[in-house]
């Protein structure tokens, strides 16, 4: 009886001991899993949040390209804008001077050597009062009547001449008013300075017109545009013979 007593108490200790002995081992168990649960959990929240950096450098990359393209325009511009100011200088050395010594010089000398004074007048006229209509302009016999006929003839053979070549676009672009106006939509800049000079007062037209006729802006051009807008005859014509003025006197003087 003593000695199955003591074989259980010897039992009971040794699983005491074995108990206690596998107790810390789990908890050191639970901890390392604890800690490679929360490796595994930061392993995931890094790289989920990389996700995005990645999505954000997938987006950026094009931009390099835009801005190589863009340099790219930028030289295209330059070049060609380099081309054309050495294509324009050639002309004005050499090209400018050829047409006036082969060409305008022997037209005018012809004019002036076959013609009497009286028919070379009505051909002058004639001449400024045409070549508008065409949109050729007319400064070469603005002035060959300046240097043929002087100051005072001279200037109202062009101021004659001239307001002829005025008012034949203006009657004539009124009966094409309708393809006018819709030629001037492509150029819808163009359209609304024009219509700026059909608005206001008698005397406010009048002004538009003679500051266009001043302006480097086309008359040729201006003569027919006019018609779309809301000006009126009378204002036109005294505008542009007094805005012609001071362009006939240059002629005259140069």
């Amino acid at each position: 009886m003593i000695c199955s007593l003591s074989g259980f108490m010897f039992m009971f200790i040794v699983l005491s001991v074995c108990f206690s002995v596998q107790m810390p081992n789990s908890s050191k168990d639970l901890e390392k899993r604890g800690s490679n649960s929360g490796q595994d959990s930061e392993y995931v929240r890094l790289v989920t949040s990389n996700e995005p950096t990645a999505a954000g450098m997938d987006i950026s990359q094009p931009q390099p390209a835009t801005r190589s393209n863009t340099f790219i325009w930028w030289i295209k511009a330059f070049v060609f804008c380099s081309f054309t100011v050495i294509l324009l200088l050639i002309f004005l050395k050499w090209g400018v001077p050829f047409l006036f010594e082969k060409v305008l010089f022997p037209i005018m000398q012809w004019e002036a050597t076959a013609f009497g004074h009286p028919i070379l007048a009505v051909v002058l006229v004639t001449s400024l009062a045409l070549f508008p209509v065409f949109l050729i302009p007319s400064g070469p016999s603005m002035w060959l009547a300046g240097m043929i006929f002087g100051y005072g003839l001279g200037f109202l053979i062009i101021m004659v001449g001239t307001t002829i070549g005025m008012v034949l676009p203006y009657l004539i672009g009124l009966f094409f008013r309708d393809r006018i106006h819709h030629w001037l939509k492509k150029w819808p800049q163009t359209a609304a300075m024009v219509r700026l000079a059909g608005e206001g007062s008698w005397f406010h037209q009048f002004k538009v017109v003679a500051l266009f006729r001043v302006s480097p802006f086309p008359y040729t051009i201006f003569n027919y545009a006019i018609v779309v807008t809301s000006m009126r005859f009378w204002p036109y014509l005294c505008g542009s013979i007094a805005g012609m003025i001071p362009e006939a006197f240059i002629y005259i003087y140069s």
